[in-house]
């Protein structure tokens, strides 16, 4: 597993101008039943991907925390949010909340997360790929086939099945 992760930024490279071009038709006209063909792709590929043998999203970048998961996240630590912020979070250049650091400060030698339950929005729906109007994050997705490799896999698979 480690040997593809490591790989996965120069075949996500490789593939850039090709996804770009698939992502451009994509937006133009979404075939009608998108989301549904999404869904399917998306169920399959976690079905073969286990991400504790992965967990490169913990490891290379971080989430955006909401207000609602500063909230809960701070609730389940017993801190005060600002206590959360201070230990944790730091404002990037777009004034969102984000890890002071990665590899994640959450994420076990195990790769399991210690605020699984809890854990932001963003890492619970990552890498977006089983997203309503999944066309509209082609520029998200871009991102994350060089991050993932389900994300590598459902691109390619997406490709092959709608030409």
């Amino acid at each position: 597993m480690q040997e593809e992760i490591n790989g996965l930024p120069q075949r996500a490279k490789d593939k850039h101008k090709e996804n770009k071009k698939f992502f451009s038709k994509l937006k133009k006209k979404p075939p009608r039943h998108l989301d549904r063909e999404m869904q399917e792709i998306h169920e399959e590929e976690f079905n073969r991907t286990d991400c504790l043998k992965c967990a490169n999203c913990c490891k290379t970048t971080g989430p955006l925390f909401t207000n609602k998961d500063i909230e809960r996240i701070s609730k389940h630590l017993k801190l005060k949010p600002q206590q959360f912020i201070d230990q944790y979070l730091r404002i990037d250049e777009d004034n969102d909340y984000v890890l002071q650091q990665v590899p994640c400060a959450f994420l076990d030698a195990d790769n399991y997360c210690l605020i699984y339950d809890v854990r932001p929005k963003a890492c619970s729906e990552f890498p977006h790929t089983n997203r309503k109007d999944f066309h509209k994050i082609s520029n998200l997705t871009m991102k994350n086939v060089a991050i993932c490799p389900a994300a590598f896999n459902i691109v390619e698979e997406m490709k092959r099945r709608m030409g």
